[in-house]
């Protein structure tokens, strides 16, 4: 390997600094058996969805117990989602002050804290715990990005749809579950939501060795700085078109499925459909959303420009949404798997942009840390405005018109995101 290829390699993603020569050792020595990196990468993606996805199941539970109004109960999902917004705006500071190691594992134990608190009896707690797992999700989701693109430049898009599917796997097996363990435990809908606590908990397990191998070998805490040349300012993504091109596309991307998470399973039960039936179909549409999340970014990753891929994500989203509209039981599980393959595929294709689009691994961690803030701010506002018009019209035509306007929108964006252009 060249001498710029391994600065290349080696380049923080969260900080413009360059490792000392004990951490680049380090991070020769960790790369040359991946195994331990690949198994950290896979459980911690695990856990990227599982806590948003255990809870739609079991919404008519938790309103049940707390008494809570159709608007009241679309904040126990956006309130995650707002989060995710507020915590992607500190991920990067946390990265370059900590080191991506550190702050993953710290996020995989916050994860668990928060999944736990969320089944306290009380409103405070089902809320607050929301917001644990909603900052623990947005420090996950912004640095993986640019550990992927500092770790395995030359292979980033496959191993973005390696930490995509994972993260759609996992939210297909807790989405399955939720019921059924509710029925494990007694009917106790509470202690189905902690059971994924655990998996937070093997997760962080799993990732502690690179924490020891980042603390105790490159001494992060003396890195020398800055890597991109003496004086030289960082690249303002938040200055141009381009970054907030893509950074729309990963926002209305997200609404649209967060509003699916929340509200599906709904849906289908208030068409007639058995809850357990319900929490089943919702599984299958994670379970189809793998397809999408490891097909497209491969497919992406060989296209100069991926905006043939923008027309098929947004067109199978909107066509699984008439789909709900028109004949939401009878035609459940084609509308299932028409929508799981657009979700997973905007989805890797969302996240697959960010590293194309980006010169190197500094810009992709900037840039994802300001798609994430923006997209996610704008995504929370779907499951809770699609609550609020379902409750003020007593049916849901309306908020799938709506979310018909977000893909025709994201489409749209999506075009000029997919253009072959770097940041």
């Amino acid at each position: 390997m060249s001498r710029p290829e391994a600065d290349q390699l080696l380049l923080d993603a969260e900080a413009d600094v360059r490792p000392t020569p004990q951490g680049a050792a380090a991070r020769r020595a960790l790369l040359a058996h991946p195994v331990i990196l690949m198994v950290g990468i896979v459980l911690a993606s695990l856990n990227m969805r599982a806590a948003l996805a255990s809870v739609s199941p079991l919404v008519g539970e938790i309103t049940d117990t707390f008494g809570l109004s159709s608007t009241a109960t679309s904040l126990v999902t956006s309130v995650p989602v707002l989060f995710l917004g507020v915590g992607a705006m500190v991920a990067p500071w946390l990265g370059r002050r900590f080191g991506t190691e550190a702050v993953l594992f710290c996020a995989l134990l916050l994860l668990g804290v928060g999944i736990v608190v969320r089944v306290v009896p009380s409103t405070i707690a089902l809320y607050g715990g929301g917001i644990l797992i909603g900052v623990a999700i947005a420090l996950l989701n912004v640095l993986m990005p640019g550990l992927i693109k500092r770790d395995f430049p030359d292979r980033a898009a496959s191993m973005t749809s390696v930490y995509t599917g994972s993260m759609i796997a996992g939210a297909t097996v807790v989405a399955a579950s939720s019921v059924p363990l509710e029925k494990a435990f007694g009917g106790s809908w509470e202690a189905s939501l902690a059971f994924w606590s655990l998996l937070a908990a093997v997760a962080a397990v799993a990732w502690l060795p690179q924490v020891l191998i980042a603390r105790g070998r490159t001494g992060h805490e003396v890195r020398v700085a800055p890597a991109a040349g003496a004086g030289a300012a960082p690249k303002s993504v938040w200055r141009s078109a381009l970054a907030w091109q893509v950074t729309l596309f990963m926002g209305l991307q997200s609404l649209w499925s967060y509003v699916l998470i929340a509200w599906m399973p709904t849906i289908f039960t208030d068409h007639g459909m058995s809850r357990s039936t319900a929490g089943v179909v919702f599984a299958f549409n994670n379970l189809i959303q793998v397809a999408g999340a490891f097909g497209v970014p491969l497919l992406a990753g060989r296209m100069r420009s991926q905006r043939p891929l923008v027309v098929l994500v947004s067109s199978l989203v909107a066509g699984g949404y008439v789909g709900l509209m028109v004949a939401p039981v009878s035609g459940a599980w084609l509308w299932s798997a028409v929508l799981g393959v657009g979700q997973g595929g905007a989805v890797g294709l969302a996240l697959t942009m960010i590293v194309l689009r980006s010169g190197d691994a500094a810009t992709a961690a900037r840039l994802s840390g300001m798609a994430q803030t923006i997209g996610y701010l704008l995504a929370a506002v779907g499951p809770l405005a699609a609550g609020a018009v379902y409750q003020a019209t007593g049916s849901w035509t309306v908020p799938i018109a709506l979310m018909l306007g977000v893909c025709a929108t994201a489409l749209v964006v999506g075009l000029f995101a997919a253009r072959d252009r770097k940041i």
